[in-house]
């Protein structure tokens, strides 16, 4: 039958379990904040959904390109116009003359209307825009509404679009429930396009329709009719091809519009200019061009991601540009991204918790920053790439990691901290603490192997001297003789380990490391001896006998951290040093001096003197070592 043995507790589980609950908790917390992360991309509030696109919004003022976008003009029905001309609504003719002038003096490629003319005026010139309409690359407007409202909008006759077969049942559109469009005398238009448009909540115009359903037909935007209307695009290898542009469309039937040039880069001219014959030629040959308004009361006003108030004609101006783009190569299509940024968040907090787990407050703060800054970088790149995800996302998870991660774990550190204090306040001077709490040596109390050297120091005759003594003259004798043994060895910046009744161990290496620890243990001893002196003297006055102090010196490698128990913390060392210097304290009982030092600690002392004593056999041992005492 198995013998019984009584159970024994440990420190190993206790920290074992503290350990997988720190494990746990950064688990927590890096759950926590990819969740976080997902959630601002996947299910993105309003609150989340501004800040996210205003930071997009710095991202493409930096994007921005400042050259000359040569590929279009703006003409502008601007406040000199309606001076030189006259007041709005121009005469059709009029309208007419300016798209003629445009075509036929200047060769532009094409021209856009950004005007409705939803109500017949003159005749004659309402023939001249339907022949141009028809005949030439002229492209018309039209405006959808996009709000359901009790009463429909409806005015004019909607026209340009294609009607709804079962192959386009997927193509992405916006529903309009409404629209002001142009007289039904120009209905016969081959191109019209759509220009109206939904802001985001904060008001900016970052998306507009690829195209538009109402009732059972689909309708082109604005800059696809426009481009539609010209004679064909050049192609990456200088051919031309058919102008079947569609703008690519996100979840919503919705185009994020590039805005790739600032509003400087594109060549604005007056009307009055152009129906005058005085506007330069080579700022309109060749040319996309796009009639709009600036002037007060006229043309309509939008914020967009360049701008805080633009005319809407500079919105289809950069839907234009970007079309190019898109057509010559230079502008891709949207970079999905999507696993990017899941990849990036998982591991960048993975990071991120194991980094906090070893770092500093302040370290782990930077850590965060600086993976702050590299999702910024990607982030930049998307937005280059037309990316529709959140470019604050992982940003999301970071702020849960600083203000709940980084704090746990700087509890734990003060925590460790408040510990290791604890401990070693019981063992080294307030120097040597200063220090470890300087170093910020907060693994000082793993049990580690160290180079050390060991002092052992008791009264001799203890039981004999103290025989006849009362309790409290025993026990005041021993406080004041361990004061003496004791004040050395802080003094030194020794590390006290324990008392043994009247005696202590002490030893010097350990937490922090001592290269002069031998010279150290030797000049404490010496100390050690002085105190015990002054100490007898006292003693002589009070007639009392004198004590005498035994003491071993000895160096090697040993074990030191804490190794105690879950019920108590103890900080000390274990080896064969420790038990050497025992037997030469309990050998010094044999030689005048009092203090013995052994061979390894003997060859390491640099400022003081000794001498040998010969051979000594070692008590409870067949070992026999040479032993040494400092000269006299």
């Amino acid at each position: 039958m198995a013998s019984w043995r009584p159970r024994c507790s440990s420190a190993a589980p206790v920290m074992l379990r503290r350990s997988k609950l720190n494990w746990l908790a950064r688990l927590g917390f890096g759950f926590l904040a990819l969740m976080l992360a997902l959630a601002a991309e996947w299910q993105r509030s309003e609150f989340v959904t501004r800040l996210d696109e205003g930071l997009r919004d710095q991202f493409l003022v930096q994007l921005a390109d400042s050259r000359p976008e040569n590929r279009l003009t703006v003409v502008d029905i601007n406040e000199e116009a309606l001076q030189l001309e006259g007041p709005w609504p121009w005469p059709r003719a009029r309208l007419a003359d300016l798209a003629e002038i445009l075509i036929a003096v200047y060769g532009v490629r094409s021209v856009g209307f950004d005007i409705v003319l939803p109500e017949p005026a003159d005749a004659l010139g309402e023939a001249r825009l339907l022949a141009l309409a028809t005949h030439a690359p002229l492209a018309l407007a039209q405006i959808f509404d996009f709000t359901e409202r009790d009463r429909a909008v409806l005015q004019g006759q909607a026209t340009g679009g294609s009607a709804v077969v079962p192959g386009m049942a997927n193509v992405p559109s916006v529903q309009a429930y409404g629209h002001i469009a142009n007289h039904s005398g120009l209905s016969n238009a081959r191109c019209v396009g759509n220009i109206g448009y939904r802001p985001d909540a904060d008001g900016v115009l970052r998306h507009t329709p690829t195209h538009t359903r109402f009732g059972d037909r689909i309708y082109p935007s604005f800059a696809a009719a426009l481009l539609a209307c010209s004679d064909g695009l050049p192609a990456a290898d200088g051919t031309r091809r058919p102008n079947q542009l569609t703008p690519p469309a996100n979840g919503q039937g919705e185009w994020r519009v590039p805005y790739r040039f600032t509003p400087a880069s594109y060549t604005v001219i007056s009307a009055a200019d152009v129906l005058r014959e005085r506007a330069p030629r080579s700022l309109l040959a060749g040319r996309h061009v796009l009639l709009g308004s600036s002037a007060l009361g006229l043309g309509d006003r939008v914020s967009t991601p360049l701008s805080p108030l633009s005319a809407g004609v500079m919105v289809h101006a950069a839907s234009v540009s970007g079309l190019l783009d898109l057509a010559e190569g230079k502008l891709q299509a949207p970079w999905s991204g999507r696993v990017a940024l899941v990849v990036w968040s998982t591991l960048s907090i993975a990071l991120a918790l194991v980094g906090i787990a070893g770092l500093s407050a302040w370290g782990s703060v930077a850590l965060l920053l600086g993976l702050a800054m590299g999702w910024l970088v990607l982030a930049f790149a998307g937005v280059a790439r037309q990316a529709e995800w959140s470019v604050t996302a992982p940003l999301w998870a970071y702020a849960c990691l600083l203000v709940g991660a980084v704090p746990y774990e700087w509890w734990q550190t003060q925590r460790q901290s408040s510990r290791l204090m604890a401990t070693f306040s019981h063992y080294v001077a307030q120097p040597v603490l200063d220090e470890i709490v300087r170093l910020e040596m907060s693994h000082s109390l793993k049990p580690t192997l160290r180079e050390v050297t060991v002092l052992i120091a008791d009264m001799e005759g203890y039981t004999r001297t103290t025989s006849s003594l009362s309790l409290d003259e025993a026990a005041n004798l021993t406080k004041d003789f361990l004061g003496c043994l004791t004040r050395p060895v802080l003094a030194w910046r020794g590390t006290l380990d324990k008392y043994s009744g009247d005696g202590l161990v002490a030893f010097w290496g350990a937490p922090l490391a001592c290269p002069d620890q031998a010279d150290r243990a030797v000049s404490a001893a010496l100390d050690v001896m002085k105190e015990v002196v002054g100490f007898n003297q006292g003693r002589a006055l009070m007639g009392l006998p004198p004590v005498r102090v035994r003491i071993g010196i000895e160096s090697g490698q040993a074990l030191v951290g804490d190794l105690g128990t879950a019920f108590r913390s103890t900080y000390t060392a274990v080896g064969d040093c420790i038990n050497f210097a025992s037997r030469l304290e309990a050998a010094a009982k044999d030689f005048p001096s009092g203090l013995l030092i052994g061979p390894v600690s003997n060859s390491r002392l640099v400022q003081h003197q000794t001498e040998s004593l010969g051979l000594v056999s070692l008590r409870g041992t067949e070992t026999t070592i040479e032993v040494f005492t400092l000269k006299s």
